[in-house]
């Protein structure tokens, strides 16, 4: 038997909950409105979203099918230093999450600076996207 410490998690709360908020907040959604969508009960979601809950496998699961996001891409990888994080996305994923998908991979940048990355171009791509392809991208 294989035991765990807190040091051995295997999802990462983190990065599911920032994108949980993010795509909520992009598509003007209630807790509740996204709990209906996914099954997911809206406190569940808020701790998620929050950092402080442990999701299930089920609602896993729900929300990286709600998202549209790789399963592996909230999976935490016990990597050596120089072992390069494989960067996992789906072909029809928008353009902002394959980038910070990247930045995050990066071992030369700190987890802040490759938040600020994503962010700024997040923003950037928002501003200067013609409109047909911020359709495409939601």
């Amino acid at each position: 038997m294989v035991r765990k410490t807190k040091d051995d998690r295997l999802i990462s709360t983190a990065e599911l909950g920032r994108a949980v908020k993010r795509r909520r907040e992009e598509l003007k959604l209630s807790l509740r409105d996204v709990a209906d969508v996914t099954g997911v009960s809206a406190s569940t979601l808020s701790r998620i979203e929050n950092g402080t809950g442990k999701p299930d496998a089920d609602n896993i699961a729900r929300l990286t099918n709600w998202l549209k996001m790789p399963i592996d891409r909230v999976m935490v990888r016990n990597t050596g230093e120089d072992e390069v994080k494989p960067v996992i996305y789906y072909p029809h994923e928008a353009t902002p999450e394959i980038v910070e998908a990247h930045l995050r991979a990066d071992k030369n940048l700190s987890e802040e600076t490759a938040n600020a990355l994503s962010e700024l171009f997040r923003v950037a791509y928002t501003q200067f996207a013609s409109p047909d392809t911020k359709k495409k991208q939601k």
